[in-house]
């Protein structure tokens, strides 16, 4: 048995130990990994009627991928153009809302971190309470808030600021700050549960040596909170990049994104091979960008885990 494993059970108990890992194993196993596999699967299958599944035209083939690049065959276009542009931009507008939250939450997360006082607690309160309602729900509630109706655009045409209301849907406004208000807890957690165990000390003593608030940031804090930054970002990035419900409600028409057409793929067109491929391109291209920016920055999958 791996000394880490008689460790474990050790410190654990060897009955409540043996639970706790087979839970993790059926979390791991059953949930993520045999799902993944068949969905890997289907995405080299041909889009073939029932009765001929399992028979001699059901073969593996890259056809799924190749729709992906280049298309229907005699579409008349070099590239899937349409498909193409969409899983970019919203590779990129993940990344947008990454680096969104990450500027909003930081202060937050710090100032939680590092105040004390009965008042913080009624603050991460405040944080939470709004996260006991359904998704769905809160993306509606967005979408009446930022609507040319709404709340928003009441007040702004109010005071003069715009002469007609701001379609902030259409220009794709209610869709980024739907998508950052959706993870921000993810972002603020793990930064905040790093920050907390800094020492203070530090900060003061980078005080008392003449530095300013940035430079104590940017060589003190930053630095000690990398793991939780590390964290909070791969988890916004990732759910941001494979979000459905906040794109169809509070996306504008030209606002279509990648998991939009994998839906489409599997419940409008039933082509459950070809969802699969785009599902397997999108995992595994947000897999590798979060792995090369994790090197790029010089972050382990410890640091993660932390």
């Amino acid at each position: 048995m791996p000394r880490f494993l008689k460790d474990f059970l050790t410190r654990n108990g060897t009955g409540p130990g043996l639970v706790m890992l087979g839970l993790v194993l059926f979390w791991t196993v059953g949930l993520i990994i045999l799902p993944q596999l068949s969905m890997l699967d289907f995405s080299f299958r041909p889009n073939l009627p029932p009765p001929e599944i399992g028979g001699p035209k059901d073969v593996y083939t890259l056809e799924n991928y190749k729709y992906l690049v280049y298309g229907p065959e005699g579409g008349g276009q070099a590239y899937n153009a349409v498909d193409l542009m969409v899983f970019f931009r919203t590779l990129v507008a993940a990344v947008c809302v990454t680096v969104f939250n990450l500027i909003l939450c930081y202060p937050i997360a710090y100032y939680l971190g590092q105040t004390k006082g009965n008042h913080i607690r009624v603050l991460a309160l405040m944080l939470i309470i709004p996260y006991w309602i359904n998704e769905i729900l809160r993306a509606f509630a967005l979408r009446i808030i930022f609507g040319e109706t709404g709340v928003l655009n009441t007040i702004l045409t109010g005071i003069g600021l715009f002469d007609t209301p701001f379609d902030f849907i259409r220009n794709d406004y209610a869709l980024y700050a739907g998508l950052g208000y959706a993870y921000i807890l993810l972002m603020i957690f793990p930064i905040y549960n790093v920050i907390e165990s800094l020492d203070h000390n530090q900060i003061e003593a980078a005080r008392d040596l003449g530095a300013p608030w940035w430079r104590i940031h940017w060589r003190v804090v930053i630095p000690y909170a990398k793991p939780g930054i590390s964290s909070g970002c791969t988890m916004v990035f990732m759910l941001s990049a494979g979000a459905l419900a906040a794109p169809q409600i509070l996306g504008g028409p030209s606002s279509l994104w990648f998991t939009q057409l994998i839906y489409q793929q599997f419940n409008d067109s039933s082509d459950w091979p070809q969802g699969a491929a785009y599902a397997v391109v999108l995992l595994v291209t947000c897999i590798l960008l979060v792995l090369a920016i994790m090197r790029l920055f010089k972050v382990n999958m410890g640091d993660i885990g932390k």
